[in-house]
């Protein structure tokens, strides 16, 4: 028969076992890549989202970005949600996705956010009624990934300060979280009004901004660019397919 300080010493192994495999569980999971082609043809999408599928070609985004299941993730700019959707699936089980939109945005964006919230798919995903440049809740929980499409240029005519913008992004993210950002290219040395009469910026004034927060360069993405382009035209009318940049930023650990 086993005496008392062996039974227990036997019961404190057993529960170190079971804890520390609970863990690596939840670490494995973490890390897993969920098969994103399968997200995008899951059948509870909306036609709505299918179709703009054609013209935002959502999987190479969501293959460089990598969100995983237990991440939790602010999608700035989220508008109607329809990337804020894709982050909500990509991070499932047990992660969270919050879509920024600020108070003063667009109505309709704002319904179509409130609407789809509703669905099964965005059972973890939150809505971040906050400005631009206070995006961080004080009680939303470190980041791992933050996604900004399509959207920077706009902050540039919008009663934003920027600065603070990119450095309360820095500070939401957990060391070693990463940003990524796409946006409509303007010509190179093109001025900072080319946000609102083009809806398009310099890729070099992006990566001034937010180098100057902090963020480091890891990788860029040239799967939506499009050599052609003259980038004369105002993104929101284009006669041709737009050249658009795509930067991976990462909080130094």
């Amino acid at each position: 028969m086993l005496g008392y300080r062996t039974r227990r010493h036997l019961i404190a192994a057993t529960l170190v076992a079971v804890l520390t495999g609970g863990a690596a569980l939840a670490v494995r999971a973490q890390s897993a890549t969920p098969d994103y082609a399968a997200i995008l043809a899951a059948p509870d999408r909306s036609e709505a989202d299918r179709a703009a599928d054609k013209r935002r070609d959502p999987l190479p985004l969501l293959q460089f970005a990598a969100p995983r299941p237990g991440m939790t993730v602010l999608d700035m700019g989220a508008g109607g949600g329809y990337s804020t959707e894709l982050m909500a699936r990509a991070v499932a089980p047990n992660g969270k996705v919050f879509g920024q939109y600020p108070p003063d945005g667009y109505p309709k964006g704002i319904e179509a956010f409130q609407a789809r919230l509703k669905t099964p798919a965005m059972s973890d995903a939150a809505a971040d009624v906050r400005p631009f440049d206070d995006p961080i809740a004080p009680d939303m929980p470190k980041l791992d990934l933050i996604t900004f499409l399509f959207y920077y240029h706009d902050t540039t005519y919008m009663k934003v300060d920027r600065a603070a913008m990119d450095q309360k992004m820095f500070a939401g993210l957990k060391p070693g979280g990463i940003l990524v950002l796409a946006d409509h290219a303007a010509k190179d040395g093109a001025d900072i009004s080319s946000g609102k009469s083009l809806h398009r910026i310099d890729e070099a004034i992006v990566r001034k901004e937010l180098e100057a927060a902090g963020f480091k360069l890891v990788a860029t993405g040239d799967f939506w660019r499009v050599p052609g382009d003259t980038r004369d035209f105002s993104s929101q009318r284009p006669p041709s397919p737009v050249d658009s940049f795509v930067l991976k930023y990462q909080r130094p650990k």
